[in-house]
């Protein structure tokens, strides 16, 4: 399945005015238990992709048999334009339950709109929630949401290419990495690993491989962080692999999307997400190979964007009780080890072994060194076109110092890190 993660993946949207109308919430049962829920009807808002269709219909009938006279209307978004519906939703009490993607949440759970779910977190399977997935569902200390499900870039590789140039198995460390792409370019392949200048996604793991950040925390401020040291040898990595790529330097992933261009069979490799692996009806399945983004040694691969969506309650919703109850149901080893088959990863770790996939396997693999942006309400700020992160890849690349660059775009970031919402 095609998996949509926009907002998910670091697209985050404009986040406003939700305080100001938030509405006292609770008027089911604020014990958490089954109230009286007859004739109730809980709306929950999932994002288009993320949610397999027999989940959504397996957990309507367990939540209206579990809880009789309830109804669940599970309502199906586009990720275009989501901020400024989510946030008149909120203000509106429309809905009651919300995926929320997790470079999101941060600032919907700043303004007012989430519920407190710290009381109820053991409840809802929260101690068994790894601290990185569980990062971005946490506010001052408090849990404004639950993690839901997660997903990262792995690399995706071209087996018959990879065989054409005498690799065999998979890379475990950078080195070995770069030498498979010194063979694939010997053997006359124009892309060995295809990686757009902009596809700062990638860039961002390498950065937090090395310890570092695209910002940092300097006193009660948050500033840019791309003069570091680690930042700096990141790109250093980010610049070598780019560098047998064919992709433009100044675009991203998308641009063009780098999903339509790997069948074509010009390419040894790319960077991304599960879904952009060919279809079998474009590439046949055997020929397609997943391995997560080597690290600097075996012992670990490289650290990676960890990007995904939680699950929230709304603080206007009148349900508050009901929608608990639809929580514990959702996070359940039922319904999450049904998204880890999916190719997700779950909320856990115990339910890891469900990948099943090749690209599932890669994926989980990934992920325990996974890392997300900063859990600030800010952050929405600069992800905002024009991304800085992009522009200053783009510009390095291109040619332009380093250092000055590096200091041109942090002090941006941290004009936009220190706007409000």
């Amino acid at each position: 399945m095609k998996r949509q993660l926009i907002a998910a993946v670091g697209v985050a949207a404009m986040v406003v005015g939700v305080a100001a109308c938030g509405s006292s919430a609770g008027t089911d049962s604020t014990a958490g238990g089954s109230g009286d829920y007859k004739g109730k009807t809980l709306t929950v808002w999932l994002m288009d992709g993320s949610a397999p269709q027999a989940w959504q219909d397996g957990i309507k009938a367990d939540f209206e048999s579990q809880y009789p006279g309830a109804k669940l209307d599970i309502q199906i978004q586009k990720w275009d334009g989501i901020g400024q519906k989510v946030t008149t939703a909120l203000s509106e009490g429309s809905v009651d339950v919300l995926e929320i993607g997790n470079t999101q949440t941060a600032g919907y759970a700043a303004t007012g709109g989430l519920a407190d779910l710290t009381p109820f977190k053991a409840d809802l399977g929260g101690n068994d929630w790894p601290a990185n997935l569980n990062a971005s569902a946490v506010q001052d200390g408090k849990q404004y949401a639950a993690p839901w499900y997660f997903a990262n870039r792995v690399v995706i590789y071209n087996k018959a290419l990879w065989t054409k140039a005498g690799i065999s198995g998979t890379p475990k460390t950078l080195d070995e990495y770069y030498a498979d792409l010194d063979k694939l370019k010997a053997a006359g392949v124009q892309d060995p690993v295809y990686l757009p200048g902009e596809e700062w996604y990638t860039y961002f793991g390498l950065v937090a491989g090395n310890g570092g950040g695209l910002a940092k925390q300097d006193g009660s401020k948050w500033v840019g962080n791309l003069e570091s040291p680690e930042a700096k040898d990141a790109f250093a990595t980010f610049r070598k692999l780019q560098g047998y790529s064919t992709a433009p330097k100044d675009k991203d992933e998308a641009t063009p999307q780098q999903s339509t261009l790997f069948p074509k069979g010009t390419i040894g490799s790319m960077i991304g997400l599960g879904w952009e692996a060919p279809a079998p009806k474009d590439m046949p399945a055997d020929q397609v190979g997943f391995f997560p983004l080597p690290g600097k040694t075996a012992d670990k691969p490289s650290s990676v964007f960890l990007g995904g969506s939680n699950l929230a309650i709304a603080q206007a919703s009148k349900k508050q009780a009901l929608a608990r109850d639809f929580l514990k149901i959702a996070l359940s080893d039922k319904y999450e080890g049904q998204m880890a088959a999916a190719g997700d990863v779950p909320n856990k770790t115990s339910l890891d072994s469900l990948a099943s996939t090749d690209v599932a396997k890669a994926v989980v693999q990934a992920s325990a060194n996974g890392a997300t942006t900063p859990n600030i309400a800010s952050w929405a700020n600069v992800e905002n076109d024009p991304n800085p992160i992009k522009g200053f890849l783009a510009a390095v690349l291109q040619g332009a110092d380093y250092d000055s660059t590096a200091k041109k775009y942090d002090d941006e970031i941290t004009k936009r890190l220190g706007q409000s919402q």
